[in-house]
Order: C-alpha cells, then structure tokens, then sequence
C-alpha cells in the first residue's frame, strides 16, 4: 500500500484500503460462474467479458459523495491503455455490456463489494491489480497493489467473444474435457489411444502463460485467438524459437523419450517449464497435437485433435502430390520429396474469423507439428475448414498446405529420354481419408471428413480440387488426360496382418473392356516412417499379369523374415504397383500403405475405488514376436487415480506373458481412465486404457 499525502494532518481524508478479497478460491462464486473451478490451485482465474466480485476492506465507511475509487488491470511489460494492456475500470451506478465498469453491489461496515466487468476482446494473461482511492482533492491517492493476480482467459460461453461455442455439450468437451482420443495407423487399419490433456493439472495454466511468453510476442496482441492459435502452433515445436517439444522422426531416441511413450500432456509442459524453456525431447504430430490441445483448452479456446489418414506433404505449393518415375517406370527416390503420411494429427480449434469474408468462422484447422514454414516460421493455421472444403485457398491461413494435405490427387510423371517429364497418370481419391475425432459426450471415433471436403469424387469435390489448383505452382496439371477401362486395388483382409506374423495383401484388377488386357507389372514394398518418408526397400518383383474380361485377383505375401528387423516406429509399410497395359498403353499405377498391428496393454481394475482408499490394477501383455523384447520400460499414469509411474520391466521372451500389480490411492472421484504404455526397440505402440469408476470418500 502507497500513500501520497500533502501533510501528516490531512491523510485521513483519503480512504485507504487495507486489503482486498478476490474471492478466488475454488469453491466460490467467482471460479464457479467463470467455468474455472477445475482449475488447481486458489488463484482468481477469469473468462473476459464476464463480472466478478471482490471485496475491498477499507480504513472507514465508503462515502460517495466525497471519496473517489477506481481499479486499475495491468498485464505485459509496459502497459498501456491503447495496446489494451492496461485496463483503467471507473465505479458507475450501473454496469454496461463490452466495458470495462465496476459498481458497488453491497456494503458492510467498512467493506465494500465490487462488481466489476470485463470486456470480451480483453487481452487474456497475467493481471496484476490495484485499487486507487482518493478524496475530494486528488492530490491526495491511496494505491493498494494485491500480492495475488489475476488470470484471463478466453470465454467460450460470452456470446461476444471471438471463442463463443453455442452447445453447452461441446464447451464440455472442447474446453472442459482433461482427457481425449488419439487416432493413429492407416485409414484401412484405425489404431487409437487415450491422451490425459490434463489442461487443469497443477503448474499447467503457469506453464501455458510461459509458452506466450517464451514466444517474445507482445501482450497487446494476446486479445485475438487467431493471433494466440499461430503463436502456439509455432511454439509447440523447436526449429526456430525453442519450442516444448523436439521432433524426432529417426528411430533413435536414446538421449531422451521415444514419441510412443508419452500418453499425456502434463509431464512434457511442466519439464519445459520447469527446464526454463528447454525443448523436451522428443515427439512427433501425435505429440505435438496433444500438447497444442492441452495448451489452448486451458486458455479458453475450444480445441480438438483431428487425424487424418492417407495425408499429403506438398512441398512445393502444387496442391498435387507428384511421384516421379524413370522410363521404366521405377521410382525415382531423389526427385520424390512430396510424401503421404500413413496418418498425420493437427488440430481444429473453434473461433470467428473477422479477418476473413462473412462465413468463414467455426472451425479452423492448425498445425504444430514442422513441416513448412509460414511467414517464415513452422507454424500452419489457422486455415478455415470452410475454405478448404470449397477450395479458397488464398484466404489465410496457410490454405494450401491443409488443402493439399486433406484434398490433392496423387500425380504420376514419367521422365523422357530428353529428361523432361510427362504426366501419365493421375490418383484423384487417394488422399484426406476417415478424418478422425474424438466424438462429443462418448470415446467414439467421429468422422469429419464432410467438414473438410465435398463428398469423394462428387462434382463439387472435382470443382473444388480444380478451383485451388489454379492458385497453386502447376495450374496446368489438369488438362492431361488418362485411359481408364482397367484398374488396380490393394486390399488386405479384416484388421490386417499382425506383427510377428506373414503380411497377406489382395491385388485386385478390373478390366472393364470386352477385350484381353495384360499388363507387366512392377512392384516395390517399403519400410516407411509414418510420415510418408522412404527408410528402407524391402522387396522388388516385376511380373505379367493376363486380365480377361471384369475381375482378376492376385495375392501378394510379404514374410516375417523379410521385414524382421527392419520396421521403425509405427510398424509402417508401403506397397507400390506400377505398370503399363500391353493393349493401350495404358499407365497403372498406385500405391498402398498397411501396418502390423501390435497387442494392447490389458488393465484390470481389482477392487472398488473410492478417494482415499487403496485399490490395484493388474496390467498384461504377451510378447507376439519370436525373439525376445530387451529392456522394456512400462509407463502408468491416470487423471485422479495417480502421478506418472516408470517401471524398468526388463526382457520378455518370444511369447511370453507378462503381469504386474500397481498399486493406486485415487484423489477425484468420478469417472477416471488408467492408462498405461509399453516401449522398448524391438517393439512401439503398445498401449491400453481402462475406465475406473471412483466413489466419493
């Protein structure tokens, strides 16, 4: 407390305040009207354009007639009112909507409480108050300053906030859900696993805030969620601004943690805060998704984390993914930098977009994970589905690139003998498969591809694919025609091979003439990281393939011995067929992605769970493969059921069992997950979750 005074005889004039209540407890008012009650901790945490109370304990009985008092909000390092960073709050009789107002709503002795109200454009962060009261000469000032501050955030449930989500429903799910689905694998073979976002954890608002501030963005600039959502897209990764995470797409994770491991976002935002801004090592799009998630559901922005299968990479703005082959039709490994990820995660996050014509708000899709840059930083969105579905590409941000990722045809070229390029064929429906998220209210899969495309092979579909074309650097791709009276496609049987076990895939060709086709055929099976990028060759096979007349199935088997050994990560598989009909000169030519699926983790919940009292998990797994799994490491970890567990399992011979009771005291009741994740090098992505329901005290 300050106090300016002309004279020791006339300082009782001014009325000062001993102290003031924020009411920020967790259980009060304040934390419960703003949806922040989740929160850990006791600190005012607020959602802008909404009141609050406060109580003022001032020396004397409050007299409006003589004594003057107004609040001032400062946040960033210099605070001004223009740049929105300092927030001057007179006291009125009557508070008003998008103002910055408080009005006494009651007194008591020598308390008064405050109203106040926040604007909805508010910049959100640290506030740091105080309250200035003065007497009918204002030479006279008392300043009291709080030792608490005060936190904003955005407000999904203020009509007049950017973030504004109409559905009660979704705002639980998108803002107040601490735990989601990842989905993982091929669009034939849909893997998935828990994520603990774990957004109201103890430390996570503090270690949000600190991502903002490690970015070096201003404060004046943290009132847009559009600015906020770029700003966390480029900061959940490292190249250029040592960002959370670190990505590491090489196999070798020795000198930190392998992507597969982690089930969570907590313990990664408190080692990067705790670490004073180091990037934790290491993760990939899964990774950088769940985190992103994390990030912007604790600030206020309805977010979710969305996979999509079969994912372009287009790295020079054609909005085509171009394969390019010899004269003989074999790839052409250095010329090949456009890729298709088996699956690739981002996410979308919900907001208006007044930078943009009327009808582009909603959701917007935003990418973490470093591909390209944007605007000379890796960082992508936010780019509205709603322009990526019609193929407005030059609205921002970054529409070409997510368009090319959900919605570019898969364009073959043939090098001439000059050393020019022909195009010869041309994929339209290989790509933006079985878009995936976490469904409202349940553990579904909810499919949004209608979201970010017109209906696969519709008239609006092909209109919209042309219309972005003629923004991107080949306008011209689609003036080449192909023949089209015999086909080829890959499928493989129910879930699919398992690991450990022969790879069985059906070749199927449909000649739709009346007339003998043949056609020689190349085939080349690869070990992919499951972004698209070639490691390793397993198989080449060229062989003659006779096509009567409708349907000729050939099947294809790859062995254990070949690929023993040499798999990464995902288990991810490519599978390319390449070959010219005899008969027209027609060029076929695709390719197929699959993946050995691993075993889950089982968990059984043994005993009844309630706070307080002890039960235990028993958590099993067999080892699938024929050789031994060394050094396995076991990660446990539950919202309210209990803190990251590490256990060093060891080995585990070929076929062998494994099983082991934990121990878990629960600290929240309601419905919980236990989730648990088994990691060595032999053997990734293995996982298992189990519901626990957890009764009061």
């Amino acid at each position: 407390m300050t106090c300016f005074e002309r004279s020791a005889s006339t300082w009782v004039k001014v009325d000062i305040v001993n102290s003031v209540d924020l009411m920020s407890e967790q259980s009060k008012q304040n934390r419960k009207e703003h949806h922040t009650d989740l929160y850990d901790g006791d600190d005012l945490i607020l959602r802008r354009g909404q009141t609050f109370l406060m109580w003022l304990d001032l020396s004397r009985p409050f007299d409006p007639t003589t004594d003057k008092l107004h609040l001032e909000l400062k946040t960033g390092a210099a605070p001004e009112v223009p740049k929105g960073t300092l927030a001057i709050i007179p006291l009125v009789d009557e508070l008003q909507d998008d103002r910055w107002e408080a009005k006494i709503v009651k007194e008591e002795g020598d308390r008064v409480q405050l109203s106040v109200n926040s604007i909805p454009t508010a910049v959100i962060g640290i506030y740091r108050l105080s309250v200035v009261t003065s007497g009918q000469e204002a030479e006279l000032t008392s300043i009291h300053q709080p030792a608490d501050n005060i936190y904003m955030l955005f407000n999904p449930w203020c009509e007049d906030d950017a973030v504004f989500m109409d559905e009660e429903e979704e705002r639980k799910e998108y803002v107040l859900n601490d735990i989601g689905r990842l989905y993982y694998g091929t669009e034939q073979q849909i893997g998935v696993r828990t994520w603990n976002f774990g957004q109201f954890s103890g430390g996570m608002l503090a270690s949000c805030l600190f991502v903002l501030e490690k970015s070096g963005t201003p404060a004046s600039g943290w009132g847009s969620p559009v600015n906020i959502v770029r700003v966390v897209s480029a900061m959940i990764n490292s190249p250029d601004d040592a960002g959370v995470v670190e990505g590491n797409w090489s196999g070798d994770y020795s000198d930190g943690t392998s992507p597969a491991a982690w089930s969570g976002s907590v313990e990664i935002l408190n080692n990067y805060h705790d670490g004073g801004g180091t990037p934790v090592r290491y993760g990939q799009c899964w990774v950088f998704s769940g985190v992103t998630t994390t990030v912007l559901r604790c600030l206020g922005i309805p977010t979710r984390s969305v996979t999509n299968f079969s994912s372009a990479h287009d790295t020079d703005v054609s909005l085509t993914t171009d394969v390019y082959l010899d004269e003989s039709l074999d790839p052409l490994d250095s010329l090949n930098v456009d890729s298709i990820w088996n699956f690739h995660v981002w996410n979308d996050c919900w907001m208006s977009r007044p930078d943009l014509p009327p009808g582009m708000g909603g959701w917007q899709a935003v990418d973490a994970t470093p591909q390209e840059t944007s605007q000379g930083t890796f960082r992508c969105g936010p780019a509205p589905l709603t322009a990526l579905r019609s193929g407005q590409v030059y609205l921002q941000h970054d529409c070409p690139f997510v368009f090319a990722e959900v919605n570019s045809d898969k364009i073959y070229w043939q090098r001439n003998l000059d050393g020019t390029f022909t195009q010869i064929h041309n994929e339209k429906h290989i790509v933006g498969h079985h878009i995936s998220t976490k469904a409202v209210g349940s553990d579904e899969r909810y499919d949004i591809t209608h979201l970010y495309k017109q209906p696969e092979g519709s008239e609006e579909e092909r209109i919209a694919v042309e219309t972005a074309s003629r923004y991107g650097s080949k306008p011209e791709t689609y003036s080449a025609p192909s023949a089209e009276d015999v086909s080829v496609q890959v499928t493989l049987d129910g879930d699919g091979p398992l690991m450990g076990s022969d790879a069985e895939l059906s070749i199927t060709f449909t000649n739709g003439s009346s007339e003998q086709r043949s056609v020689f055929l190349h085939s080349q099976v690869a070990v992919m990281y499951y972004t698209g990028v070639h490691k390793a060759t397993l198989r080449r096979d060229r062989t003659e393939v006779d096509l009567p007349p409708d349907m000729t199935s050939v099947e294809w088997t790859l062995l254990y011995e070949t690929y023993q050994g040499q798999l990464i990560d995902q288990a991810a598989l490519m599978l390319t067929l390449s070959g010219r009909v005899s008969q027209t000169q027609q060029v076929l030519a695709t390719q197929f992605s699959f993946r050995l699926k691993t075993p889950d983790l089982l968990i059984k919940p043994i005993g009844k769970a309630a706070v307080g009292k002890t039960m235990k998990a028993e958590i099993s797994f067999t080892n699938p493969l024929p050789h031994t799994l060394k050094a396995v490491m076991l990660r446990i970890e539950g919202l309210g059921l209990l803190s990251i567990r590490k256990i060093a399992v060891g080995d585990i011979a070929s076929q062998a069992s494994f099983s082991r009771i934990e121990t878990i005291v629960p600290t929240l009741s309601g419905p919980r997950k236990l989730l648990a994740s088994l990691d060595c090098e032999e053997l990734t992505q293995v996982h298992g979750v189990v519901s626990v329901l957890v009764g009061d005290q």
